[in-house]
């Protein structure tokens, strides 16, 4: 078996969803388990959709699900010349649904209802895929992830529980592939012990890529892009990146950690465990190589690799009775972001300070210095970016720094991350 993730700008329109089916062609006689995102934005406006149900506000609901539904429609009627093909039925029937969750009862649990709801767009997407192939000829059957991914009763951020999720592929997938070529779902979605959609993170489809992979033995992992395969460097900020040939694991989990956006950080873990290569792929050019990420870590060093991060603000504490940082103080600040979420992209500490980046957006800068003020003196800096070099040399450093004040350094063997104004 192989797996193949199709993200959201490769199922964006009636063109890339036709592009999809020549990918797909290139593989005969292949058994292929197709995961699919929900198409272009449209996990965006079903958040949108529920924040109008939470607030109650009937004409923007209303507004938001017409715009939707008219989005997919239009994409059918690009696809599906004749408006019999059931795949009609079935999406103005999944409308239908929504449209009627403005008279039911809404829980307090918002990430419970958010679940229910945004999952919808991978659903709708899955569904007009598969026509699409069925349509084309191709030998197809659609899977319901709701049915074959459990998580715990986590919502927003489903915890996968591997044995169950395990025994669930390979009793009640794979001997799909006994009646079709390809087994078609969702990315994202899975469903807890009482049967409930749960969720498993944004940018969710390729973890659920990887899950697939581990629990149905795949041969490998392919997923489609909009850009060759891993480069060195964000392509919207730099004009000169490198494409990866091959990386490890270990090197594509270390660049997901600091913030590389083309591999879901948890999607590595599974394939990893059994040895499964991911493959990161161009749909603009399929037949090209990509990046091949597997065991093997020798080519690892070949190209620098740079990841920025910005709008930061880098924090600094210092103890107002001049006391040295220990353990105590360490507690105390960490408990403190713990509670507000706050998640730590560098820290650094000397006897008396403590300094920690974070991402500006998600800290209110006068609530979280007031958390301090009566036993630390905190000073602040906003509007930094964080840059981040694997496998640094002296020269990307400075093509990278020209021109920026650097206000804090850090350097290891193979990682120097700097902040900069």
């Amino acid at each position: 078996m192989l797996v193949f993730k199709f993200g959201g700008a490769s199922v964006k329109d009636a063109e890339s969803i036709q592009n999809v089916a020549s990918i797909l062609s290139l593989y005969p006689g292949k058994k292929i388990a197709v995961v699919v995102s929900a198409m272009g934005k449209s996990t965006n406006k079903l958040e949108e959709i529920v924040d109008s149900l939470a607030t109650k506000n009937h004409k923007l609901f209303v507004g938001l699900v017409d715009e939707l539904e008219a989005f997919h429609m239009d994409i059918m009627a690009a696809l599906f010349p004749e408006r019999h093909y059931k795949i009609y039925q079935t999406i103005e029937e999944i409308f239908e649904s929504l449209r009627a969750r403005f008279e039911m009862a809404f829980s307090a649990n918002l990430s419970f209802e958010y679940d229910q709801i945004v999952s919808l767009g991978e659903v709708i997407s899955s569904q007009i895929v598969s026509a699409y192939l069925v349509d084309q000829d191709f030998s197809v059957q659609w899977i319901d992830a709701r049915t074959i991914i459990r998580t715990d009763h986590s919502h927003q951020e489903g915890k996968v529980d591997w044995q169950k999720t395990e025994k669930l592929v390979q009793e009640h997938m794979l001997p799909a592939f006994q009646d079709a070529d390809i087994l078609l779902t969702q990315g994202f979605i899975g469903h807890n012990a009482e049967g409930f959609t749960t969720t498993l993170g944004r940018e969710g489809s390729d973890y659920t890529a990887g899950i697939l992979a581990y629990c149905g033995n795949a041969e490998n992992v392919t997923i489609w892009k909009d850009v060759p395969g891993m480069l060195n460097a964000d392509p919207k900020y730099f004009s000169n990146t490198k494409k990866l040939e091959a990386i490890s694991f270990k090197e594509a989990i270390e660049l997901s950690y600091y913030g590389a956006s083309v591999i879901h950080p948890k999607t590595i873990q599974p394939l990893q465990n059994r040895n499964i290569p991911l493959f990161v792929k161009s749909f603009l050019d399929p037949k090209a190589d990509g990046t091949i990420i597997q065991a093997s870590s020798s080519k690892d060093h070949l190209v620098p690799s740079y990841i920025f991060k910005f709008e930061q603000a880098l924090y600094s504490f210092t103890p107002k009775d001049f006391s040295f940082i220990v353990e105590e103080n360490l507690s105390v600040i960490f408990g403190k972001l713990s509670d507000l979420n706050i998640k730590i992209n560098l820290m650094q500490n000397s006897a008396l300070s403590f300094s920690i980046l974070v991402d500006q957006k998600k800290l209110k800068r006068d609530e979280f210095l007031a958390l301090f003020q009566s036993d630390y003196e905190v000073k602040y800096n906003e509007n930094l970016s964080l840059v981040t070099i694997r496998h640094y040399d002296e020269d990307t450093i400075q093509q990278v720094t020209h021109g920026k004040e650097i206000l804090l350094q850090q350097r290891t063997r193979h990682t120097a991350r700097f902040v900069l104004k």
